[in-house]
């Protein structure tokens, strides 16, 4: 047990600091004060179908559902949240994203009731590096809410690409193409898969992954991400 007064100091130099706007926060379990999550920039998409997100991917792969919670900005407090939880091991506000997600698809009036959530795998030497996967991060935090179980390893990337952020749509696509493998096609036989990412914006890596779960028989597929960052 830690004696108040050596909890002060460790207060001192390790403060529990919002994300957003850097006020102190009271609860250590907290990532972002009441101030900064009452602004966060919900999108409403998951409430009705033909969303934007399901306008990104419709004509290329059939889904039943996709979803992006919270609009994407540029120096905006979701970029600051997932920045937190890609490059600066703070998965506390991944959960929290994911938590987020999961509540609005419950409450959404247009749930279905997924077998797995996937979350978008990373390359093994990108994975070493950062040390986690912020997907699946998201995805626990899903998993936490909907109580649907998280599968991380039964869908590999095999292919390290480059860098998707100044490419073209015809670009990102060929970037990604081909770049995932299933490990155990029989777990995913006839089932629903929910597919989790952080950022969606051409959509062109989830329909890469999509399309190999999608060769599996019988498999459904549904895509949500924490944000939307239109072009």
């Amino acid at each position: 047990m830690i004696l108040p007064a050596l909890r002060d100091v460790f207060k001192l130099f390790f403060p529990n600091l919002c994300v957003g706007c850097g006020q102190e926060l009271l609860e250590t379990t907290q990532s972002i004060c009441i101030h900064c999550r009452l602004h966060l920039p919900h999108t409403g998409f998951a409430s009705y179908s033909n969303n934007p997100i399901e306008k990104i991917f419709a004509g290329r792969i059939p889904i039943l559902f996709a979803h992006s919670e919270f609009y994407f900005s540029q120096n905006g407090l979701v970029q600051q949240m997932i920045h937190q939880l890609k490059y600066h091991n703070n998965t506390q506000v991944g959960y929290f994203l994911g938590e987020q997600v999961g509540s609005a698809l419950l409450h959404s009036g247009r749930w279905h009731p997924y077998d797995y959530i996937i979350p978008l795998p990373m390359h093994p030497k990108k994975m070493h590096q950062r040390g986690y996967n912020q997907a699946a991060i998201i995805g626990k935090g899903i998993e936490t809410v909907t109580q649907i179980p998280l599968l991380e390893q039964i869908v590999v990337r095999n292919k390290k690409t480059d860098t998707q952020t100044r490419k073209k749509r015809t670009e990102r696509w060929e970037n990604v193409v081909d770049s995932f493998t299933i490990q155990d096609p029989e777990a995913l036989y006839q089932k629903k898969i929910l597919l989790v990412d952080d950022v969606i914006t051409t959509g062109a890596t989830l329909e890469a992954c999509g399309q190999r779960i999608l060769r599996v028989e019988g498999t459904q597929l549904g895509i949500v991400s924490v944000a939307y960052a239109s072009k």
